[in-house]
């Protein structure tokens, strides 16, 4: 979906009008209608607002141009599981379990290794394999590249 089609559903599902749009956003009405038709997209302050009001993620905005995942743990990620900074606004690089309001959960490789030696399957693999393997994807992650060897 074009942003244009997603900010189109997302302000009608909202039951607002251009004109209410545009007021809460700081905008034009003619704003609003140029990428309601696809002519211009938000700037990236605009974006942050609009994030916010309808409570979905600046990549769903978008259009959902790439795939976020979890630069902790690696999961997917959707808006429902999207990490939120202290103020409310989302974290695209965490999923809510890995971190929220500023604070990590997993402070060290170890300890998310050990959850998901628990809760993850891996059919197949002994345990001491599943954990080589868990490791060394993790070590990809934004959040764990420097604990690299």
């Amino acid at each position: 979906m074009e942003t244009k089609d997603v900010l189109s559903s997302l302000r009608a599902k909202s039951g607002l009008s251009q004109d209410q749009l545009a007021e809460k956003v700081f905008v034009t009405r003619q704003a609003v209608s140029r990428w309601e038709n696809g002519e211009t997209t938000p700037n990236v302050e605009t974006l942050k607002l609009l994030s916010r009001l309808f409570d979905v993620s600046i990549n769903t905005l978008l259009g959902s141009p790439r795939q976020l995942f979890c630069q902790c743990c690696g999961m997917p990620l959707e808006d429902a599981c999207i990490s939120r900074e202290e103020d409310g606004s989302f974290n695209e690089d965490y999923c809510k379990w890995c971190y929220d309001k500023g604070e990590f959960a997993y402070t060290s490789l170890e300890g998310l290794l050990d959850y998901l030696a628990a809760h993850v399957p891996c059919p197949g693999k002994s345990p001491e394999e599943a954990r080589a393997a868990f490791r060394q994807e993790l070590l990809k992650l934004k959040h764990w590249e420097s604990m690299k060897e």
